[in-house]
This record gives structure tokens, C-alpha cells and sequence, in this order.
């Protein structure tokens, strides 16, 4: 017999579902209790609801767990790459060898912008934030591409998924080199996911950069780990956004701005200032650790040290 929670509500007494998740998770379904008692929740913040059932991510960040579709991220990052584990969260599984090349494919058709895209960033002053640029450049391409601003098939949506990962990329890159006032550089057909990032992020006119292996490698794994994050505030946005039936640019261009804050993806600006912290004091990771640690000595992770 299924559980339930039991609900008392003056005289009413209102019985509820239990749900128990993939990692043995329980949780009280309420969707039915405005029906049953005309009392609905509240919860700032969203921290004791969980907005939908989800198979594709699973975070314990007290245990230091995530799993992508069931599989741990330990393994992921040691037998897969970003392209891959991207088939993967998208589709449920991954790739066939195959499969793996038609999606590369597509990433590879998909990741020049038209000109009069390229043309936005002359707009933006240098000194710009990031992700309004992203935004803006993100959402401008539902004009473009009309086709995609309505979803009805498995097809459609792999193809306009490709099309937002490989271009993201570009409109990082050039969001970067339009900040320096550098000549933009395009994206190469030859060259792999990350390797092209850092071609167009580094590479001048006169002098095409090489990245190190080593370094398209950690690359790789930075966006492997990053790809998804269950239900945090930019997911949870992109699903508010698109629940209205807005199209697919605008819900991850909504993402994105949530990602501006400094809690979410501000908090990742942090760590970089934390780690050029530890570099610009010649110290290593673990003495940096053992002096978080002693609080005496007033070192925060994320604060620059002088």
C-alpha cells in the first residue's frame, strides 16, 4: 500500500502521497492540496520543495555526490568528455559511436553566427558584464532561427540544443575578444569542441594559437563538471520561463541572467579569485587549506589575498 502523509487542517483532514525518489528521497506531494482544503504552501525560496521529478541529475553536496543520469561524475570524468556527457543528459544515454558523430556534427554546423548576429557586439561597450552580452546575443537568435521557436519533436529539440551549445561558445569567445578590442576569430571546422574555445578566445591574425593537450583537457572536464546542476536557480528559471510556452533562446537566455547573480554563478568568480589568491602567494593548495581552516588568521575562501 502506498504511504501518505496525513494533513490536519481545522476539521479537514487531508491525505497526501509520499513520493520517494531514485536515492531513496522522500518527499509529500502536495499538488492536490489547494483542490482538497483550498490552502496552498509557502516556502521562500524554494528551499523545502522540490518543483518536478527529474532522472537526469543527482546532487548530495554533503556526501560530495553527482551523478549524471545515474552514472558518478568520478567515472564520467575519467572515461568521457563534455560532448559525450552533453548527449547524455539531453538524450538519457550515451552515445553510440555513431551517434556521438552525428551530434559532433551538428555542433560543428551550428557554431559560426550569421554576421548580422556578429554585428551585436559592436553594440556593447567594452567593459560589459558577461552575461548580459550572453543574454542579449542569446535571446536576439529566436529571430533568426523561427523554425526553433516551436518544439514538437525529439529531433527539433537535439538539433536546437546543438545549435545553443556550439553557439554559446562562439558568443563567449567573441564576447571576450570584443572586450579587448581585438579582431574576432572564427570558429575552425577541424577542431575539436574545447580546442576551437580556446583557438577563438586566444588565437590573433598574424598567429594561430595551440593549446596545450593538457590544458583542452582540464577544459573539457571544467564543462563536464559544470554541465548540470539539478534544480538550481538558473535551471529553475529556464523551466519557469519556458512553462509559459516561450521559446527555447529566450528560456536559457533567462538562465543565464539568473546565473549573473553573485550566489549562483558569481560564486564561480570566487573561486577563480581564490585560486589566483593561492598562485600570487606561491603557496600550495593544501597550505591554503590548513590556513582557511585556522580562522585566526582571517583567510576566506574567495578573498584575494594582498
Amino acid at each position: 500500500m502506498a504511504e501518505t502523509a496525513r494533513l490536519q487542517l481545522g476539521n479537514q483532514n487531508i491525505e497526501l502521497p509520499v513520493i520517494v525518489g531514485s536515492e531513496d528521497e522522500h518527499g509529500v506531494d502536495i499538488s492536490s492540496l489547494r483542490a482538497q482544503s483550498g490552502y496552498i504552501t509557502l516556502d521562500d525560496g524554494y528551499a523545502n520543495t522540490g518543483s518536478c521529478q527529474s532522472g537526469i541529475t543527482y546532487i548530495d553536496g554533503e556526501q560530495g555526490i553527482l551523478r549524471y543520469r545515474g552514472i558518478p561524475i568520478e567515472e564520467l570524468a575519467e572515461r568521457s568528455n563534455f560532448i559525450e556527457t552533453s548527449h547524455l543528459l539531453i538524450s538519457g544515454e550515451l552515445p553510440s559511436t555513431d551517434e556521438l558523430a552525428t551530434f559532433s556534427e551538428l555542433l560543428i554546423k551550428h557554431q559560426m553566427l550569421r554576421e548580422e548576429i556578429r554585428d551585436h557586439f559592436g553594440l556593447f561597450p567594452p567593459g560589459s558584464p558577461p552575461m548580459a552580452v550572453l543574454s542579449a546575443v542569446l535571446n536576439a537568435l529566436c529571430c533568426y532561427y523561427p523554425e526553433l521557436t516551436e518544439i514538437e519533436d525529439e529531433d527539433t529539440f537535439q538539433e536546437a540544443s546543438a545549435r545553443i551549445i556550439a553557439k554559446m561558445r562562439t558568443i563567449a569567445a567573441y564576447t571576450y575578444k570584443h572586450d579587448l578590442g581585438h579582431m574576432i576569430i572564427y570558429p575552425h571546422p577541424e577542431k575539436g569542441f574545447c580546442e576551437n574555445f580556446l583557438h577563438m578566445m586566444f588565437s590573433q591574425p598574424y598567429k594561430e594559437y595551440e593549446a596545450d593537450p593538457d590544458l583542452v583537457r582540464a577544459l573539457d572536464m571544467l564543462l563536464l563538471l559544470h554541465a548540470d546542476h539539478e534544480q538550481n536557480c538558473s535551471t529553475s528559471t529556464v523551466r519557469m520561463v519556458g512553462s509559459s510556452g516561450a521559446n527555447l533562446f529566450a528560456s536559457v537566455a533567462a538562465g543565464v541572467s539568473a546565473l549573473w547573480g553573485p550566489l549562483h554563478g558569481g560564486a564561480n568568480v570566487a573561486v577563480v579569485d581564490m585560486l589566483e589568491s593561492i598562485r600570487d602567494a606561491g603557496m600550495t593548495v593544501n597550505d591554503f587549506v590548513s590556513q582557511v581552516k585556522d580562522k585566526s588568521n582571517g583567510i576566506r575562501l574567495g578573498t584575494r589575498m594582498k
